[in-house]
């Protein structure tokens, strides 16, 4: 049996795997951010509108990096 000849083309569902796997990291995240930010408001509630602008911030750094993730896994398709 020749290695050659039981060649798969594995493209299209690798980059799906690829970004669920990049998936969890702006997943774990956003967790963070969120968690942090009502540890925060819990200990200190009259701060709650100062630090919510930065949560937002982070927030959609976040998610861009998860978009980016999902347009690089399509770009990059052969």
């Amino acid at each position: 049996m020749d290695i050659a000849a039981t060649e798969i083309d594995l493209s299209g569902s690798l980059s799906a795997i690829g970004y669920g796997l990049a998936a969890i990291g702006p997943g774990i995240g956003v967790g963070i951010i969120f968690s942090a930010y009502i540890q925060a408001t819990a200990r200190q509630p009259e701060s709650a509108k100062l630090t919510q602008p930065f949560m937002w911030i982070g927030f959609a750094v976040v998610e861009a990096l998860a978009l980016l993730g999902i347009a690089f896994g399509y770009a990059f398709q052969p």
